[in-house]
């Protein structure tokens, strides 16, 4: 199947036409030319892909740890092999910049390499007991099937960050890749996997629109968890919809990410970082700056400096070297960043560079005279737009940071590491960091978010726990006397 005729479903390792008669069309967001149009799966396509997943299963936990890791060094291979196919796609597909596209590429390598180690740390307990002769012991298992439902923004990496964990815990996976990136978050998956080897119904996908199989790719009765990375609002419903027929899930969501300039900061080392944290991917990330909140003692000196960094970035087609900011996903997302700006300038903040918009394209921007409740630094804003808020003291910089109902990255900068580390432990986040900014993702460290932003963690033993169960068998090595 070549990379071209990404235009159907993968289920029970076979390629087939989705049976609904709704097409999903893969467009370029920078050309807007219809890559492929597919044929969208319906509830029949989904319920075989699940039954195909569930009877997967029973074979594929019963693998050897050794075999597992041998399915993933091939899967390695056959992804390195394929590195220029993958960012190839990724730039078409979804906008990415060659620069946002390495980054992915490099970051999936990292969730792939600590998967693979997955499979020998599938660790159990023996625990006493008061009981006298008896024991306790714990045992870890899969838990079963897992529905992945991947996102747009960096579709390859968060759908593999998904993917590969809870198959390497002996769990087999259905995803269902957002509409705008069926290919990179999710066939182009598909047919790295059956590359690798991997038995036919380990990993399934289904592309369909999510006003005809989203709730039932939720309420299916085989899936045991649902893994979900996009907005609050969708994921509050799959958490409703998972809660009524007690589905565990993972929900990776929006997030309103501040990086706090404190009065000791290096501006210089600050500027870079909220320039690389802000602008990568144009914004369209979950953990990208979206508050830039700074002490009014290096206010300006700051934004003179950001002002400078931002007027040298280059804006335009992604698969040119030189791009750092490429197009938003649709035109409705850039009419929807045109509008907070437009009201916030309203409500007072002040524009020193950017803000024209071509198409899908936005000018990066900078906006000052920022307060906390304007929809540019009240919303989650997903786009090139940088809002800087001045305070006045350390106190004021971490109540404005917490004034928000999300809770997923951020960021402190200060010369002083352990004044840095107090700032950051006062922060309602689920990560943060000290003189860097706030778009990090390693493999094998705890990734997820507070309040708002979702619930449970991805990367290394938090997957593990994630995509796993564990029972207990209390074995008595004699005989028990009862009262009754």
């Amino acid at each position: 199947m070549s990379p071209q005729t990404f235009t159907k479903q993968y289920i029970n390792g076979e390629w087939k036409t989705g049976a609904s008669e709704q097409t999903v069309e893969n467009i370029n967001p920078y050309t807007h030319h219809t890559i492929a149009s597919i044929p969208s799966a319906n509830e029949e396509d989904l319920d075989q892909a699940y039954k195909s997943a569930q009877a997967a299963q029973k074979d594929w936990k019963k693998v050897t740890p050794g075999k597992k890791q041998d399915y993933f060094d091939s899967l390695q291979k056959v992804v390195a092999d394929r590195k220029d196919e993958i960012i190839d796609w990724l730039v078409k597909e979804s906008g990415s910049t060659l620069t946002k596209a390495e980054a992915e590429f490099q970051t999936a390598n990292g969730i792939l390499r600590e998967a693979a180690s997955f499979p020998t740390r599938m660790e159990g307990q023996i625990l006493p007991s008061n009981i006298p002769g008896k024991e306790n012991r714990i045992y870890r298992s899969p838990k079963g099937v897992i529905g992945v439902i991947g996102p747009w923004n960096f579709p390859f990496h968060l759908a593999m960050r998904s993917v590969a964990p809870a198959i390497a815990t002996g769990n087999t996976v259905v995803v269902k890749p957002a509409s705008s990136t069926p290919a990179t978050a999710g066939l182009l998956l598909a047919e790295l996997f059956e590359e690798a080897g991997f038995p036919a119904g380990v990993l399934n996908v289904v592309v369909g629109r999510g006003s005809e199989i989203g709730d039932a790719f939720v309420t299916h009765p085989i899936p045991a968890l649902i893994s979900f990375t996009g907005s609050t609002e969708v994921g509050s419903h799959i958490g409703e919809l998972a809660g009524k027929h007690l589905k565990d899930t993972a929900l990776e969501l929006g997030g309103n990410n501040a990086m706090l300039v404190l009065d000791d900061a290096d501006i210089d080392r600050a500027v870079e970082a909220a320039s690389f944290g802000k602008f990568l991917h144009q914004g369209q990330i979950c953990i990208a700056l979206n508050r830039i909140i700074v002490h009014e003692s290096v206010h300006d000196e700051f934004v003179s400096a950001l002002q400078q960094k931002i007027q040298k970035l280059q804006v335009g087609d992604p698969a040119e070297k030189e791009t750092i900011v490429g197009p938003l996903i649709n035109q409705e997302a850039a009419e929807r960043i045109q509008k907070n700006m437009n009201d916030s300038l309203e409500q007072g903040a002040e524009k020193l560079a950017g803000g024209e918009v071509t198409g899908n394209l936005i000018q990066p921007t900078l906006l000052t005279n920022v307060t906390n409740d304007m929809p540019i630094a009240n919303n989650e804003i997903f786009g090139p737009v940088a809002a800087v808020i001045q305070v006045a003291n350390e106190e004021e910089a971490i109540k404005l940071a917490n004034d928000s109902p999300y809770g997923l990255s951020g960021s402190v900068f200060t010369t002083d590491i352990h004044r840095g580390v107090e700032v950051a432990k006062q922060i309602d986040t689920g990560m943060i960091h000290v003189n860097d900014q706030s778009v990090n993702d390693e493999g094998h460290v705890a990734f997820g978010g507070e309040k708002q932003s979702g619930l449970g963690r991805f990367g290394g033993s938090w997957a593990i726990d994630k995509f796993t169960t564990v029972k207990t068998i209390g074995v008595m090595s004699g005989y028990r006397e009862f009262p009754f």
